[in-house]
Parts: structure tokens; sequence; C-alpha cells
């Protein structure tokens, strides 16, 4: 979603795009999308073996004066093979040794591994992260500050900040809402919400979002005897999820790390405070105290603690979700995507070299 807010704004400013990708089930090879030429090959497990083949064939072919590699996890090593166009890299966020929370020992050191390799061939590239937390992880592995440069994400407004949103549920509605991936760490909010039972017997708690993980996920709630109080919404269409954040009270996000936490500013939007790893990316988007708290990863009794605390206390829960909105409210897409497309074309104009 960044990444397609970031080009279609390009294609508004009269630019010619051509977004390269991994292909899925009954996607077309090549289709135009707001103006985006995308091409599709192979499949997202094999996207980094099969993908840079097509990039050399369009650089060769075309006339580019700027490649865009968006870094989401494993690199394309395109400064091997870029000759002399200009590039510029996004970095939402890396793994780093979180991948072993995900994936298989031997899957996981190659993610680690091709992330190690990083500050080694990009160390003459421009960068765009989205948080301060993505610009310390590069610096800290050797990239240079001055060529990274922090642009923060939009929201959607619109989409979000109803007119006439509903009011709160009487009875506590917890919520979860990622990706349920392993290393997204939902275990510890749903950990962390049999102690707000014990202490709101009518508290209910909602995971939403769709992943490999929900199986084990959905054990876990029978062994800990939360099937009554605990519901899986599976895939939300935008208006149910928008209704669902105005009609809850807490958002529990336990990750132990991300690029910035564009749910929480979502959620934000909704007036929904947001109680959150103090991990990187969540520390940036959540502002300790003012829009919600952090606490320390893994910590299922100090979720628990900050949330009763907010559901135990009305005044503080307003104060927050007031907060929450104005907070959101500074973030936009038209901001980002100015700051984006500026940065590129200097990046295009001085051919990538630094100043």
């Amino acid at each position: 979603m960044h990444l397609h807010h970031i080009l279609k704004a390009a294609v508004g400013r009269g630019w010619e795009v051509d977004l390269v990708c991994a292909g899925y089930k009954d996607a077309a090879d090549h289709e135009v999308i707001d103006g985006i030429s995308i091409h599709r090959r192979g499949h997202w497990a094999v996207a980094n073996f099969v993908l840079p083949g097509l990039i050399k064939k369009l650089l060769k072919n075309g006339n580019y004066d700027l490649l865009v590699e968006d870094i989401n996890k494993i690199p394309f090593y395109t400064p091997l093979y870029r000759g002399d166009t200009p590039l510029l890299a996004i970095v939402p966020h890396l793994f780093g040794t979180t991948v072993y929370r995900e994936a298989n020992p031997l899957t996981a050191t190659y993610v680690y591994g091709a992330e190690r390799l990083i500050a080694k061939l990009y160390r003459d590239v421009d960068f765009e992260v989205i948080s301060p937390s993505t610009r310390d992880d590069l610096m800290g592995r050797g990239l240079d500050g001055d060529r990274i440069h922090t642009i923060y994400c939009g929201t959607d407004h619109e989409r979000f900040a109803l007119a006439n949103p509903p009011e709160r549920d009487d009875a506590p509605l917890i919520v979860s809402w990622s990706r349920l991936r392993r290393y997204k760490s939902v275990d510890v909010a749903i950990r962390a919400f049999v102690h707000i039972q014990r202490e709101k017997p009518e508290a209910r708690m909602l995971v939403m979002g769709r992943g490999p993980d929900e199986k084990r996920l959905r054990k876990l709630v029978t062994e800990l005897g939360m099937d009554d109080h605990i519901t899986f919404s599976g895939f939300m269409s935008w208006d149910d999820l928008v209704q669902t954040l105005h009609r809850a009270h807490v958002f529990l996000n336990p990750s132990p790390k991300e690029g910035w936490g564009l749910t929480v500013i979502e959620a934000n939007l909704c007036g929904l405070p947001v109680v959150a790893s103090a991990r990187p990316g969540l520390q940036d988007s959540v502002r300790d105290g003012e829009t919600g708290f952090l606490v320390p990863y893994g910590d299922d009794r100090a979720f628990a603690d900050k949330a009763l605390l907010l559901l135990n206390d009305p005044d503080l829960l307003a104060s927050q979700s007031r907060a929450a909105k104005k907070w959101a409210a500074t973030f936009s897409w038209q901001r980002c995507c100015d700051e984006s497309l500026d940065l590129f074309a200097d990046v295009a104009r001085r051919g990538g070299r630094a100043v």
C-alpha cells in the first residue's frame, strides 16, 4: 500500500512507471492499474531469483531515470546489475534476528544472511525509510546516515475517521489486528487478555486478520479456556473493520518489530489507544502515556495492566482517545508522496551520487 500510493502519485506527476513484482494465482503477467504498468513473474517464494532477469531486460531496453528497489526483507541486489541507472532503496524494516521467530532455522538463516549483505552491496545507495527505528537499524549495520531519509507513511483519513462513528461497546472490547504470522506474537495479546478477563469477566477479544499462524493461535485459545471470550474474525471488509475499531476500547500490538506501525495510526484515527511492545517502529508510532502505552516485549502481564488501566479509568481512556486522533491526523499520504517523489527526483538528478 505504501509503495502503491507513491507510484500512483508519480503517475500523477506525469512520470512513466513500471512495477516489477511477484505473480500470484490467476494474476495477469502484465496489466495497468492507476497508470502503473505492472509486470508479474514467478511467485513470492522465488521472486528474488526470478525477477532480476526481468529487471535487467527492462533496464537494457528502456531509458530509465531512476530504479527504485523496495527491500521488504530479502534484497534483489540491484546494485550488481543496475549499470549507470541511479538507484534508491526503500526499506520498511528488516527482520534481523526476529526472522528466527517466524521461519525454520534453515530459511531464517538464509533471510538473515541475505540482509547482512545489504551494508556491503548498498553502501553507495540512498535509502528511504519509514521510521527513525529503521534508520537506526541501517546505521547500526554500517550504512551512511546522511544517505538515509526518513519519510513517514500516510494514512487514509476518509476511510477511518467516520463523521458519525458508533459508540464504544458497553462491555470492554479488546482487539488485536495484524497478519497472523508467528513472529507477530499475537499469542502474547491472547495471554494478556486472560488476565484482563479475570478482572473484567464481561470483556471480549477479537483477533482480526488471517495468516498461517491462525491454527496455532486457535489451539492456544482453546487450551486457555477462552473459546467463549475470544473470536477470530478472519478477513473483514473495510466498513466492518472501521466500525469495529470505533467500537473497541483498546488495541494490543505485541509485535517485536515493525517498520512503523501503520495499524497503530489507523486505530488512532478511530480514537483507539494502543498498548504495544516498546520495540522498533512501535516506539515511534505510539506516544507512550499519551496515545497509548509501551510495555516490554513479550510481557503479557504488562500488556494486561496497561489495558486495565485504560478500562478502569474512563477519563484516561477519553483523553488518550482524543490525543490519538490528534496524533494520527498529522499523517497524510499526500505529504508522504510529495516528500518521497521529491527524494526520487533528487536522486535521479544527481545520479545517485552523495552530495
